[in-house]
């Protein structure tokens, strides 16, 4: 029988805690449970844990400087819960090595999604860390390989056609940069664009948005920045 994984929550809220333990457990997970970042180091050193869930402000120790200290030693999956007015540690956390974060109030199909897609990528690639190579681009959950052609999302591999696989290529060639629709088009048609490439661009990347997100109409890795064109979201 195959091992249950297991995920240690981390919230000063205990009525979260309870929640998110309640769902996990329904999903077949075993849960461990921590009020502070104190407790959650402790309990990393005491249990194997699979994946953290952890909240941001708390006392004692607060959610990033747990995380520090957990990626000193450990690369599990980490993602960050993190109220909506909380953007900067939103950035913050991503930036000190965070795999994802998920609003509060959250979505309880969403967080479960995250979780198992968090899971299957940390199995299946064991943990390895975004890198740039000749062969392949690493981003977050997803996977580029440039000798076979394929990209992987969180393990699993999805067909592209050869217009938006070159696409997602050249954003995940240059993660974090912002590119006009226009320069888009010339990098991946190779022609000059005109007037007319931006709605070609737009339905491109929709398409693309519907074989990679979670949820397409809120789109974690590529974003549209308004008025300027779009850019592949930089994941640790």
């Amino acid at each position: 029988m195959k091992e249950k994984e297991t995920i240690l929550v981390v919230d000063d809220n205990k009525e979260i805690v309870y929640s998110i333990s309640g769902l996990l457990k329904y999903e077949g997970y075993e849960v461990v449970k921590a009020y502070d970042g104190m407790e959650a180091l402790k309990a990393v050193e005491d249990n194997k844990i699979d994946l953290i869930l952890l909240d941001v402000m708390m006392p004692k120790m607060n959610g990033l400087s747990a995380l520090m200290k957990v990626r000193e030693n450990s690369r599990i999956p980490i993602i960050i819960l993190s109220a909506k007015t909380e953007e900067s540690d939103k950035i913050s956390g991503l930036t000190l090595g965070a795999d994802d974060y998920i609003e509060k109030p959250y979505n309880p199909a969403e967080l479960i999604a995250r979780v198992k897609a968090h899971l299957r990528r940390f199995r299946v690639w064991g943990g390895e860390v975004q890198n740039i190579t000749e062969e392949k681009i690493i981003n977050g959950g997803l996977v580029l390989d440039k000798k076979q052609k394929l990209i992987l999302v969180e393990g699993e591999e999805i067909k592209l056609t050869a217009t938006e696989y070159k696409i997602l290529e050249f954003l995940m060639e240059h993660l974090g940069q912002v590119f006009s629709a226009e320069q888009i088009y010339e990098n991946v048609w190779n022609e000059v664009a005109d007037y007319s490439v931006e709605n070609t661009v737009m339905v491109h990347i929709r398409h693309i948005r519907e074989k990679i997100e979670i949820d397409a109409k809120k789109p974690r890795y590529v974003k549209v920045v308004w008025g300027i064109g779009y850019k592949m979201e930089k994941f640790n």
